[in-house]
C-alpha cells in the first residue's frame, strides 16, 4: 500500500511540474483595482485596456433576450480572434466589470457563465487581440425579476 501512495504522489508531482507557466492566473483585482469599482462600462474598459475604442466584430454573444430572473442569467460568448484577454462587462449592476480571462493561442475561446443582473441592461464582451485592438460585441438583455437583492 505504501508503494502505491508513493507512486501516486510521484506521478502527481510529475504531472504538476509539467504544467506550463502560461497557465497562471492574473489577479486583475490587484493589478487594476479601478476596473472593479468603475460604474460605467466605458470607464471599466478604459481602466483595463487604456482605451475604450472598440471594433464591433469578431466576438459573438448568445443569450436570451429576456431573462425570467436576474439571479442567474446564462451568457455564452466566443471569439475567433487570437487574443490576450477576454473580458465581460454589464451595465445593470453598480460595478460594470464581471470577469477578465487571460488567454493564450491554445485556449478555446468559447465561454459560458452565469451572472446576476439587478435590472435590464447591456452585456458587453471585449477581446483584446494580439494586434492590440479591442474587438467587442454587445447584447441587450431584459430582466423580468431582479437578482441582486439576495
Amino acid at each position: 500500500m505504501e508503494r502505491r501512495k508513493f507512486l501516486s504522489f510521484t506521478a502527481s508531482a510529475f504531472a504538476f511540474a509539467m504544467i506550463p507557466n502560461s497557465l497562471k492566473a492574473d489577479d486583475y483585482r490587484k493589478l487594476k483595482p479601478k476596473v472593479w469599482t468603475a460604474t460605467k462600462v466605458d470607464e471599466a474598459i478604459k481602466n483595463l485596456y487604456g482605451t475604450s475604442q472598440l471594433i464591433e466584430e469578431g466576438v459573438t454573444i448568445k443569450a436570451a433576450k429576456v431573462a425570467s430572473s436576474g439571479a442567474k442569467v446564462k451568457i455564452k460568448f466566443s471569439t475567433n480572434i487570437p487574443s490576450k484577454t477576454v473580458a465581460l462587462f454589464q451595465d445593470a449592476n453598480p460595478e460594470s466589470a464581471v470577469a477578465v480571462f487571460t488567454v493564450n493561442k491554445y485556449d478555446l475561446m468559447d465561454y459560458q457563465v452565469n451572472i446576476k443582473m439587478g435590472q435590464s441592461g447591456v452585456i458587453t464582451v471585449v477581446a483584446e487581440g494580439l494586434d492590440g485592438k479591442l474587438y467587442a460585441a454587445k447584447h441587450t438583455m431584459e430582466v423580468a425579476a431582479g437578482g441582486c437583492e439576495g
